[in-house]
């Protein structure tokens, strides 16, 4: 699978900004997904996973109440909603798919995961 990531831009302290990530290929329900993200001098750090079914997601604790993320099967896209966003929010965002056999199995381990998007920068001002 190809991944496309997009939505990334400048926002203010307090703002949203809705991510997409697009993929290729007919077997995207057998995919979990995955945003990661790395900020300047960072190791890449987990944000969010989702499920292959859609029914698990599990979030790191620096973004959670705060970014929702949802799957759309039929157009082959996964979304991260990033609301009331902060300035240590700074990084480029990665959508990531791995293979995954159980249904509702979710995964913070980007080792895990195959394939990967090309990143989209998301910077937040305070």
């Amino acid at each position: 699978v190809q991944l496309q990531a997009s939505g990334g831009g400048l926002v203010q302290a307090g703002g949203s900004l809705r991510l997409s990530c697009a993929a290729s290929g007919r077997t995207f329900s057998s995919y979990a997904m995955g945003w990661f993200r790395q900020a300047p001098g960072k190791e890449r750090e987990f944000v969010v996973g989702f499920s292959r079914n859609g029914g698990s997601t599990y979030y790191a604790d620096s973004v959670k109440g705060r970014f929702t993320i949802s799957r759309d099967n039929a157009e082959n896209t996964v979304y991260l909603q990033m609301n009331s966003l902060k300035p240590k929010d700074t990084a480029l965002y990665y959508c990531a798919a791995r293979i995954e056999y159980i249904p509702y199995r979710v995964s913070a381990r980007p080792v895990e995961y195959g394939y990967w998007g090309q990143g989209t920068l998301v910077t937040v001002s305070s």
